[in-house]
């Protein structure tokens, strides 16, 4: 499905009813450009399943973890990873198992280690700068979600 987003504020609350419908052990595969709103999406995956710390982009973590809501989240930034085999060295296989939910962003760099993801695609609108045009696809998704 494809969504467009007006403002930070609606890329995040699309991110929130998005973590309404995850199960245990989802995986979020984000696809876009730097800025295009990937940490934005995820702070409202964040408050969807009712976090409430701040959210931030792990560019420099790898991976943040946020365990106190209804599903832990793991948000994980592959930029400067350079394959899967990195990905596995930082205990991948171990996040999996906590039953969580792991948001990827630059999930192109290990897409083989991800499972049947859930695909969110974020790219600018050429003419607004504050328009997204979002695509979820994949996993076992395939539902509408109301902004």
């Amino acid at each position: 499905m494809e969504y467009l987003t007006r403002s930070a504020a609606e890329t995040e609350l699309l991110g929130a009813r998005l973590a309404a419908r995850l199960l245990p052990g989802d995986v979020i595969a984000y696809r876009g450009d730097l800025g295009a709103g990937k940490t934005a999406f995820t702070r409202g995956l964040a408050r969807g399943l009712g976090i409430r710390e701040a959210v931030t982009s792990p560019t420099y973590t790898i991976v943040n973890e946020y365990p106190q809501g209804r599903l832990p989240l793991f948000h994980f930034d592959m930029y400067r990873l350079r394959d899967a085999e990195e990905l596995f060295d930082l205990g991948w296989e171990d996040y999996l198992a906590r039953n969580g939910v792991c948001a990827v962003e630059w999930s192109e760099n290990v897409l083989e280690a991800l499972e049947d993801p859930i695909t969110v695609a974020i790219s600018k609108d050429p003419t607004d700068e504050n328009v997204r045009r979002i695509t979820i696809t994949g996993g076992r998704f395939d539902a509408n979600i109301s902004l």
